[in-house]
């Protein structure tokens, strides 16, 4: 029986790892990654005093002097240089781990970045069909006016307007914009000199280019003078000026694209043309990564939602 008792001591024994402890390791790996004691302390939030009580605690468990402490600084000695890369090496395979793990446990996402106008009033509509066609899929949307570093933010897919260029990107076109008069039909407006009668909607331009679509090019398109009587109401917004000629507060060159909801619900009409060319909208994703199926889901899903606006064109009489 004590022979039994004493075989198992010594595999127990043999079997447990002598190593130091978590927290003094952790010191360890990050005082000499980042060579300070206080930058180690930021990362691990505790007090610079803190870590240099851990390391020479693990320089009394081991017996080696690890740190050679200079002014505002410390520099790992030959024992030290060993330890580190081991430790270094440990602890980016554990996180590697962990990460895959949870990986595969979260919900796949996707984020996709449009400007303000294009999400509130193109994408937002359509994200519940989105959601039924891929339940399993969580689509975030990033509304912005300003261009996003994809590579930095961790976005997806950007809906972008204009001719680019684009580096680094894949880019896709999408559909090229078209702007017409669109107003209330409350104003019972139904020809062109009808638009001396009232207001012309304005909104500024983000970024000025010969090519914007403008009420002169538009008047200069139909072969009309410009009636010069029609009063004039400025906006810094598109937003804002599609709400004011949905209130029925005058008549504006606008986006079809960005005016469907309101076309589809009655509350502005098209009662003339001609619509006149903007800018041109693409699917822009990093050249550098391969997109997974659920990024592709999402980009199938705007292709979808492109021929159908457009198969919805062609049905309507008043586009």
């Amino acid at each position: 029986m004590a022979i039994r008792q004493l075989s198992d001591e010594l595999y127990s024994f043999m079997a447990m790892r002598r190593l130091p402890s978590l927290s003094t390791l952790r010191a360890f790996e990050a005082a000499a990654r980042h060579g300070s004691f206080k930058r180690a302390a930021m990362e691990l939030a505790v007090t610079p005093t803190a870590i240099s009580h851990q390391i020479r605690q693990l320089e009394e468990q081991t017996g080696l002097r690890l740190f050679n402490r200079e002014v505002r600084k410390v520099v790992l000695t030959e024992a030290g240089a060993q330890v580190y890369p081991v430790l270094r090496d440990g602890f980016d395979a554990f996180q590697a781990v962990f990460e895959t793990l949870a990986q595969a446990k979260r919900r796949p996402q996707v984020t996709i970045s449009a400007t303000v106008a294009f999400t509130s009033r193109w994408l937002v509509p359509k994200v519940s069909e989105f959601q039924a066609r891929h339940p399993q899929i969580d689509l975030h949307l990033h509304a912005s006016d300003e261009i996003v570093d994809l590579a930095a933010s961790g976005i997806d897919l950007a809906i972008r307007y204009g001719r680019g260029p684009y580096p680094g990107m894949a880019v896709e076109p999408m559909f090229a914009d078209q702007y017409a008069p669109v107003i209330s039909p409350a104003l019972g407006i139904t020809a062109p000199e009808d638009l001396a009668k009232v207001p012309l909607i304005h909104f500024r331009w983000r970024w000025n280019h010969p090519l914007n679509p403008t009420w002169n090019q538009w008047f200069a398109s139909a072969e009309l003078e410009q009636p010069v009587s029609s009063a004039q109401l400025r906006f810094s917004d598109e937003s804002h000026a599609i709400q004011a000629a949905v209130a029925g507060q005058g008549a504006a060159l606008l986006s079809l694209a960005l005016v469907e909801s309101e076309m589809d619900a009655g509350h502005l009409v098209q009662p003339f043309g001609p619509s006149i060319a903007g800018h041109t909208y693409h699917i822009v994703q990093r050249s550098d990564r391969d997109a997974g199926a659920h990024v592709q889901a999402a980009a199938d899903w705007l292709r979808s939602q492109v021929s159908r606006t457009a198969s919805k064109r062609m049905r309507s009489p008043s586009r």
